[in-house]
């Protein structure tokens, strides 16, 4: 029996794929418990649908991180931190701080754990890589200054 995977089934097949499987296997497990349908002219074209609608978000999603990163990149976070001598601060600033910085300074949410950075250590300018989507990444500017 030919059917059309709407999830992914381990060692049978991926969603959206035409396999031909047992019939018992079929009937019993895999439509039954909503893993399949039928291979009809309706389901593939439903699926074919599905498939265009996910290609459309895909690339409005991949031009909203394009426009994200113009924004970013224009943009340099402020932080103020305590430090010694020397201008190394006593411990550092993490990517929690510097996106909730970003958050409360110029409204944009950012993961913290988009940002590439081990923590800031010492007082100036550091260029923070931020990944945004597979295809883009951005640099966030961060200055961080000594605290009165």
């Amino acid at each position: 029996m030919k059917v059309v995977f709407l999830k992914d089934v381990k060692g049978k097949g991926k969603k959206g794929e035409v396999k031909n499987v047992a019939d018992g296997y079929a009937q019993n497990f895999l439509i039954k418990n909503g893993y399949a349908v039928e291979a009809s002219k309706q389901a593939l074209s439903q699926i074919e649908g599905q498939k265009k609608l996910e290609e459309k978000n895909a690339a409005a999603e991949l031009q909203a991180a394009k426009e994200l990163k113009e924004t970013i990149e224009q943009l340099t976070v402020e932080i103020k931190a305590k430090s010694g001598e020397g201008g190394r601060l006593f411990g550092s600033v993490s990517t929690k701080q510097v996106a909730d910085e970003l958050q409360k300074a110029h409204g944009i949410k950012i993961d913290k754990r988009k940002m590439e950075s081990e923590g800031i250590r010492s007082l100036g300018y550091t260029n923070i890589p931020v990944k945004l989507h597979q295809e883009v990444k951005a640099t966030l500017k961060v200055h961080v200054t000594e605290e009165a």
